[in-house]
């Protein structure tokens, strides 16, 4: 096992000058992953389901959830087995193969390739938004609007992982405080009928399209294992990784359940069905029911700074590190692994994927997602064998975190995620498909000009386990105990609130 100190082995991790620094603490590894997740599902997608569901929105939130739960629990056992950067690109070639590992990589950078731009046009929505809500247009387009905070991320993220996780900690409380204050603002504006007269759509649904529906549900979940491709830059990983893995699922459940219950609550009856094919369910529904001027505006300047800030900072800052991850080891062109030699972050890679955010605005957001939510689930398949892999082919390898019931939970979550995904669009299938088809051949390329890798040797990636002392122990455990306290009592409060109509 690698020492603290000593330089990786040469058979499969880069040499001096090409690790990345460790400098997140838990309270980061939640918000980047949150942060990720939080976003553009929970305020374009995911709340046009509403217009579909009504208030039984939450039993597909519910559902999604609990879906997440035990692939976030592999995860915490995978990234805190291997705390390296690529996440599921490096668990899936360790246990299944070089080939899967790749695919699985390319995926992951898919998916939040089209977040990125997704967030950005929810971004231009909401920001708009602002200004709607006092009788003002903005004579920008969205595709415009939404590329300038992409070229601000990019520039952040160039800067240094310190910077990445201080505004990522920032967004998500300034998210949090003003979403609060929303919520105790809407709360004279709720209509307790909305909760008990259901739409015509919902009474229609066939069991397929409920299974359509959760897995748009579940794109607000997809993400939820983001801190693990950052894992190379994470303090004290045995430990910080499976918590952050543990508490993410409730943390998002919570938070969608909750924004679901109050748009339910403002929107007219006879208006939530155009929540359906809103870009901003949001902004529409408080425009149908009066609500404009300052608590439209609050709501938007925390969707817009808070929500879509947090999600772009992160989705930004995590794709790189798996294309640079795969590039050190030669599965991609060798360039996208240099870093910055002042603020040692792989520059090369945020800025080409950054450009490809930025051209994926021109095209209509229900097409991103659907993309992103194909490439979620192909790796998300790829990423939950992979941990069966491992314990196959490394039974040898020391597990701070262990998930229960694999053999079973295993193949049970890679029926429900391939479910879903047979019910999405056709283009979308087509679409991840050729992208599937083009990653192999970069792969097989890359293999020809750089040679075949040497089998990696698990020794090069298991670190020498590196435990806090005993006072920032204390600390971090006391941390750990206020985040499950908080988590616990909102998701109990998300689930009261949907019961009291009912009473």
């Amino acid at each position: 096992m690698r020492k603290k100190g000593d330089s990786m082995s040469k058979n499969a991790e880069p040499q001096s000058g090409m690790t990345l620094k460790r400098a997140f603490g838990m309270r980061e590894a939640v918000t980047i992953t949150v942060g990720t997740v939080i976003g553009v599902g929970l305020f374009t997608t995911g709340a046009q389901i509403v217009g579909t569901m009504g208030s039984m929105v939450v039993v597909a939130t519910f559902i999604a959830m609990v879906i997440s739960v035990y692939p976030s629990m592999l995860y915490g056992e995978m990234g805190a087995a291997l705390p390296y950067a690529g996440g599921t690109y490096k668990y899936a070639q360790l246990g299944l193969g070089k080939a899967a590992g790749t695919m699985a990589g390319w995926n992951f950078i898919a998916s939040l390739i089209a977040v990125t731009s997704g967030e950005a046009l929810a971004f231009s929505f909401y920001f708009k938004t602002i200004f709607r809500a006092f009788g003002i247009e903005l004579p920008i387009s969205d595709a415009v609007l939404a590329m300038i905070p992409i070229v601000i991320f990019i520039i952040t993220n160039i800067l240094g992982t310190e910077m990445t996780g201080k505004l990522q900690n920032g967004f998500m409380f300034f998210f949090w405080g003003v979403a609060i204050i929303w919520f105790l603002a809407m709360i004279p504006s709720i209509q307790m009928p909305a909760y008990v007269v259901l739409p015509d759509a919902m009474k229609t649904m066939t069991p397929w399209g409920f299974i359509g529906c959760v897995a748009m549900i579940w794109w607000c979940f997809a993400g939820f294992e983001t801190c693990c491709a950052m894992g190379e830059e994470i303090r004290y990983p045995q430990i910080n990784l499976p918590r952050a893995l543990i508490l993410s699922p409730f943390i998002v459940f919570a938070v969608n359940a909750l924004f679901q219950w109050f748009l339910v609550g403002i929107t007219p009856v006879n208006k939530a069905a155009a929540l359906a094919s809103a870009n901003a369910p949001f902004a529409e529904a408080m425009s149908a029911a009066g609500i404009l001027g300052l608590p439209m505006a609050l709501l938007a300047v925390g969707i817009a700074f808070g929500g879509d800030f947090s999600t772009l900072n992160a989705s930004i800052a995590v794709p790189p590190r798996y294309l640079y991850a795969m590039a050190r080891e030669g599965s991609m062109p060798k360039f996208f692994a240099k870093l910055h030699p002042r603020y040692q972050t792989p520059y090369v890679s945020i800025l080409f994927l950054g450009i490809l955010s930025l051209i994926l605005t021109v095209y209509p957001i229900n097409f991103v997602a659907s993309v992103s939510l194909f490439a979620d689930l192909f790796y998300y398949i790829i990423g939950i064998a992979a941990a069966l892999g491992l314990r196959i082919r490394h039974p040898e390898l020391k597990r701070p975190f262990t998930a229960p019931g694999i053999r079973v939970g295993v193949p049970v979550s890679i029926v429900i995620y391939f479910i879903m995904m047979t019910q999405l669009d056709r283009y979308a299938i087509v679409t991840g498909i050729i992208w599937c088809i083009v990653g192999l051949v970069v792969y097989y390329i890359c293999r020809r000009i750089y040679g075949e890798a040497e089998n990696e040797k698990l020794d090069a990636y298991v670190l020498q386990e590196e435990l806090p002392g005993d006072a920032e122990r204390a600390s971090m455990d006391r941390e750990y105990r206020i985040w499950k306290t908080v988590v616990i009592a909102a998701c109990i409060v998300a689930g009261v609130l949907y019961l009291i109509p009912l009473l």
